[in-house]
């Protein structure tokens, strides 16, 4: 039995690339667990049941977060009401980039892969992917008899065509956080009806997360697509198993099951869903107490703490690397002397933070955006912890014993009290810090330097989504010449380690980079990265099947009503 099982394996290995062979010898050598492999295998393109069956040659099966309501027997038909934060802004594909926004584009779009509650990917309207030996061209199968929810046909070129408008500069799309540095515009190609081929600026080892629901702005639209997404006879186009009939900016919208969807075996059980847009935790969360709506797709663990003891709730809870960035501005006072932001995180408890703040959903990070979920993730390095005597040490060394400051944020879920209790911390070493505290629109403003209380404040807390690698976090607020560099970090060695990380294509060459990149960042300490929480969303109890992701996306494909 041991032999043919091995002659199986050899069997499959003779077909697969040099980079999918490495991943499998990676696994039979022990440098990587059961659960590093499936993920790593899915993103070098080894298919699911590929992965199952060489994973069970080796080792126990991996587990993951509870992701979703367990799986029951729904009625067809029938409709229900979400309640969601209000989108920030327009929904517009290219622009989005708060968690209102990014649920809705997830109902009426799709991606060429989705990023899963365990990290793994898994394919959409890509069949398949692969790379060459350095993962500096991706080629992805793309799944044919597909159409948009207008009727026509989605092809190989609709989605070249997606990418490489995200890709050009000139559209200013959110994308870019993930995608600049990695291709330019025209670097994605049609070679045939079926097959897109990515041809990189540089080698990348995790390119396929930058094209997955990862990268929320990334549904794939008509090659046709004229920029208005909102208004017209092609509004909220797209090609996922949901459309949307109405849409009220504010107030909410109703979306009907796709009769067209693709993926027959997922099509809706729900004939319809209404969402109702509603800006503040609290109100959510006393609605879905009340039953004016069924499902909320996030809330904080100190905001929906109620939720945990009612018995009409089910709470689903998903560990994530959705965490908050405090970000100090290395190019302004007080914090141009890194002896004074090292301060600064040295007067936090980040236990008290984790269990204060979020009742233990959550886990403590350390300062830099390798969280202990991430395989690539370096845990040798020392955890940085609170130590008051040393951070007035280091304020003394730096001149700055009694500094003031304004800490920019916005009010939501925990953020508030998280800037209490950092005005806090920092009066027993000294500091005085001024709170400004406004609602999501303000805070983030236009999203680019100069008209973005985010990425202009000499001091904030910013929110980040969940990732299924740190690739965004690691570039977009921390590179040079980051999209989202509010701290204005400029650090060549920070760079180039980067650079060579992205493009590391095993696991143990990402984590002998992760953990000097680890190290650099808790000297440099531009940004605390002081917790990373989990997902957690409401759902009543006569309500089944509800998937939510460590981004608060949810898949309500095959939620219904209990049978």
């Amino acid at each position: 039995m041991q032999d043919e099982i091995q002659q199986r394996v050899d069997r499959i290995r003779r077909s697969r690339s040099e980079l999918e062979n490495h991943v499998i010898d990676e696994f039979f050598a022990g440098h990587i667990s059961r659960r590093e492999f499936v993920r790593a295998g899915s993103v070098v393109g080894l298919s699911l049941p590929l992965l199952s069956f060489i994973a069970a040659c080796g080792g126990n099966a991996p587990s993951g977060g509870t992701s979703s309501t367990s799986s029951t027997n729904v009625k067809k038909g029938g409709k229900i009401t979400v309640g969601l934060i209000s989108p920030a802004h327009a929904v517009d594909p290219f622009k989005v980039g708060d968690e209102g926004g990014l649920v809705v584009l997830f109902q009426m779009g799709e991606y060429l892969a989705f990023s899963d509650a365990n990290l793994k990917l898994q394919p959409r309207l890509a069949e398949s992917w692969s790379a060459n030996s350095d993962g500096s061209v991706w080629t992805f199968k793309i799944r044919q008899n597909v159409t948009f929810n207008d009727g026509t046909p989605m092809t190989a070129e609709d989605v070249a065509a997606t990418v490489n408008l995200h890709a050009d500069p000139a559209n200013g799309s959110n994308a870019l956080s993930a995608l600049k540095g990695v291709l330019t515009k025209g670097a994605a190609k049609a070679t045939d009806a079926s097959t897109v081929q990515f041809t990189l600026d540089a080698p990348n080892g995790n390119f396929p997360y930058l094209v997955s629901s990862d990268n929320y702005n990334l549904i794939i639209l008509p090659k046709t697509y004229n920029g208005n997404f909102e208004k017209g006879d092609k509004a909220f186009i797209g090609t996922g198993p949901w459309k949307v009939t109405s849409f009220q900016t504010g107030a909410g919208m109703t979306t009907v099951r796709n009769p067209s969807y693709w993926d027959k075996a997922n099509t809706p059980a729900l004939d319809a869903v209404d969402w109702k847009f509603i800006a503040e935790e609290q109100p959510r969360v006393l609605a879905l107490q009340g039953n004016s709506v069924q499902v909320v797709n996030h809330f904080s663990a100190s905001g929906g703490q109620a939720l945990f003891t009612d018995q009409n709730i089910n709470v689903i809870d998903v560990k994530a690397a959705a965490h908050r960035q405090v970000h100090m501005r290395t190019d302004m006072e007080p914090f141009t002397d890194k002896r004074v932001r090292q301060a600064v995180a040295l007067s936090l408890s980040r236990p008290d933070l984790v269990q204060g703040l979020l009742n233990g959903k959550a886990q403590i990070a350390n300062d830099s955006p390798f969280l202990k979920l991430y395989p690539s993730t370096d845990t040798s390095v020392a955890q940085r912890t609170q130590n008051l005597d040393k951070a007035k040490q280091l304020l003394a060394a730096a001149g700055k014993t009694n500094f003031a400051v304004t800490l920019s944020t916005w009010k939501d879920y925990e953020i508030p009290d998280y800037a209490q209790l950092i005005q806090s911390s920092l009066k027993k070493i000294g500091g005085t810090i001024t709170l400004n505290i406004t609602d999501s629109s303000t805070y983030y403003g236009d999203a680019v330097f100069g008209k973005s209380p985010w990425l202009d404040s000499v001091m904030g807390i910013t929110d980040y989504g969940h990732r299924g690698v740190p690739n965004v976090f690691l570039g977009a607020p921390l590179v040079s010449t980051g999209t989202w560099n509010s701290a204005h970090f400029k650090n060549p060695q920070y760079d180039q380690l980067v650079k060579q990380y992205v493009a590391a294509v095993d696991l143990q060459t990402q984590k002998k980079l992760a953990g000097q990149i680890e190290n650099l960042l808790l000297d440099e300490t531009p940004i605390i990265f002081a917790y990373n929480y989990d997902t957690l969303g409401g759902v009543r109890s006569n309500i089944a099947n509800v998937e939510i992701t460590g981004y608060g996306q949810l898949d309500l494909r095959k939620t219904g009503i209990k049978a």
